[in-house]
């Protein structure tokens, strides 16, 4: 309860301006945010990248922001979103992923096969089956996050794991 409250204290406080309070809310949140982004998009450069533009979105976003709501949800939103169009857009240049080559980053708590398994999965099951399981969202939290309906989080989860059951 108490740590809802202090969120929502520094979120007013970074509405009204205090770099404090923003300062407080980057270092909360820089760390799911940061390992979101690279859990979906393997790769360290772009996930720095999407978390830092999706951190300034919500800044630039905050006079919006409900502060009755949680404030990591509401980023986890931007930045997988970001993520999910980043990967995207990859696979339209036809750039490669270089997920055997690149060591994981420290802020992933995963291993080089847990990411090589997830980098066969479509970016919107990806982001589902990473905020589930690696980043312990509920389902419904997903839900929010994404603005997508329970049934399609469990849909994606379950197909999701459904494909990474079939790996060899």
């Amino acid at each position: 309860m108490r740590a809802g409250r202090d969120e929502r204290a520094r979120v007013r406080g970074a509405q009204r301006g205090s770099a404090s309070d923003l300062e407080a809310l980057f270092r909360t949140h820089w760390p799911r945010a940061f390992r979101a982004a690279y859990l979906v998009t393997h790769d360290a450069g772009a996930a720095e990248d999407i978390a830092q533009e999706s951190f300034l979105a919500a800044i630039r976003a905050l006079d919006r922001f409900d502060r009755r709501r949680p404030f990591g949800p509401w980023l986890h939103r931007i930045v997988v979103n970001r993520a999910i169009d980043w990967t995207r857009a990859r696979k339209l240049r036809g750039e490669v992923e270089l997920v055997d080559s690149l060591p994981a980053p420290e802020a992933a708590p995963a291993g080089g096969e847990t990411l090589a398994a997830l980098a066969k999965l479509s970016p919107e099951h990806r982001a589902v089956v990473v905020m589930r399981y690696l980043l312990e969202f509920t389902p419904g939290e997903i839900a929010e996050a994404l603005d997508l309906p329970r049934g399609t989080v469990n849909s994606r989860l379950r197909r999701g794991l459904d494909a990474l059951g079939d790996e060899p």
